[in-house]
């Protein structure tokens, strides 16, 4: 594989940006080798400025759900684009996005949009503590929900991969609000509760978590939580960023039918652009200003271009049979790994849920953050490399979930199963 053009890039774009990356998992560090800079994406593939040829498993995180440049996306895009790019001011394409969205998960009531992950999560919290006039929150490890100050403790993706969890820079003041918990632990929970009765405004959560590989809720924990939090009068949000409309057309609320009061989106909604969201119970998003005292506020909220690609990628995912036919190809790739992982004698755990699928090297079930962390990451990151060689483009690091598309055919599948099992073959 020639990597000439990337290693050159990578070297100048260290002298302009910190590592060299605008986010931190990009840089391969827990993978070694340098990362690759991409040229273009058609479809399932993506190519370097190297000229290589890659099946895609990342999906830019998860939004791609589609695959790389959709073509009917484009053409909204496009059209939107000759018209301006953005006002500041409302046009009628988020009104559209918005009551979508509505019509797919019919326990948001009312959404705001954002231009983030990070930015939908944190005004959802804001929302939470306003509504309730209350200042603790409950976050589980492992789980993560963007880079806010009192989020960054003990979070899984990118803090998981570089080892720095609690980062520099942010206060412990900013931290003292929040209140840890073991992911599937409802016990633990449930002593927090108790413990801050009338204190906690928020739990929480990534439903399926997607940060420190894929992690889906044990038994009726969901259920649980919904009930704690309805006894001791605290707001339940869903962190649906990365698993809304990629478990299912509902998201992880509706697949597993439990309630959240608030829902945290983004990526699929974008369709490729940047954009969050966050909604829920009317009763508490109408405390949102202007209609209410709690403020958030962005200049490029709800612009053209990102509502017309999210408005685009729905409309598809909408289709009767879409969600099927993901499940079918995930359901055969990962059969495949692990008949591949099985014949290898390697110890393994692989977890799938709708669209997202991953696997670690490690002798236990995962089913929490803690379980995660005992994985062997240098194994993983030697199969990663592997994959590459053989035309296959993983996530970077051993947290990471991947991502099926409606663009991978299943000779895409198949190419990638006999990669995988070459790769087994080569560790």
């Amino acid at each position: 594989m020639q990597n000439q053009q990337s290693n050159r890039l990578f070297a100048r774009a260290q002298a302009s940006i910190p590592g060299g990356v605008n986010s931190p998992v990009r840089a391969f560090q827990s993978v070694g080798g340098n990362p690759l800079f991409i040229a273009s994406g058609k479809g399932s593939q993506l190519t370097d400025v190297d000229g290589n040829r890659f099946l895609d498993y990342v999906g830019s995180w998860g939004p791609l759900i589609l695959g790389h440049a959709h073509e009917p996306t484009l053409k909204r895009i496009a059209s939107v684009m000759a018209r301006g790019l953005s006002f500041g001011a409302p046009t009628e394409l988020e009104v559209l996005l918005a009551e979508k969205i509505k019509e797919l998960m019919p326990n948001i009531e009312m959404i705001r949009m954002v231009n983030s992950g990070t930015e939908a999560t944190m005004s959802a919290i804001r929302a939470a503590r306003g509504y309730t006039g209350r200042d603790k929150i409950i976050k589980f490890t492992g789980c993560y929900h963007g880079h806010a100050d009192y989020l960054l403790v003990q979070a899984g993706s990118g803090a998981t991969t570089l080892g720095a969890p609690n980062s520099p820079g942010v206060p412990a003041s900013f931290v003292a609000e929040t209140l840890l918990a073991k992911l599937n632990d409802i016990a633990g929970a449930r002593r927090l509760a108790e413990e801050y009765e009338g204190e906690i405004a928020a739990i929480i959560i990534e439903p399926v978590a997607g940060n420190m590989g894929v992690v889906p809720p044990k038994g009726d924990f969901l259920a649980e939580l919904r009930s704690l939090c309805d006894l001791h009068g605290i707001v339940l949000i869903f962190d649906e960023v990365m698993c809304g409309f990629r478990v299912g057309l509902g998201g992880a609320q509706g697949l597993y039918h439990v309630q959240p009061d608030l829902t945290a989106l983004g990526k699929v909604i974008g369709g490729g652009m940047p954009v969050g969201a966050y909604g829920g119970k009317k009763a508490i998003m109408e405390q949102i200003s202007p209609s209410g005292k709690i403020y958030q506020a962005g200049t490029l909220s709800g612009n053209p271009v990102a509502m017309a690609a999210g408005l685009a990628t729905l409309e598809e995912v909408s289709q009767p049979g879409f969600y099927e036919e993901l499940g079918r190809k995930v359901s055969w790739l990962t059969n495949e790994m692990k008949d591949a992982l099985q014949a290898s004698g390697r110890p393994y755990c692989l977890n799938a849920v709708g669209s997202m699928f991953g696997f670690w090297f490690i002798e236990e079930e995962v089913h929490d953050y803690e379980t995660a962390l005992r994985c062997d990451t240098v194994l993983y990151g030697k199969y990663f490399r592997e994959m590459l060689l053989r035309g296959v483009y993983m996530a970077p690091s051993a947290f990471e979930a991947a991502f099926m598309s409606a663009a991978h055919s299943d000779a895409d599948l198949e190419e990638t199963a006999k990669a995988f099992q070459g790769a087994l073959r080569a560790l």
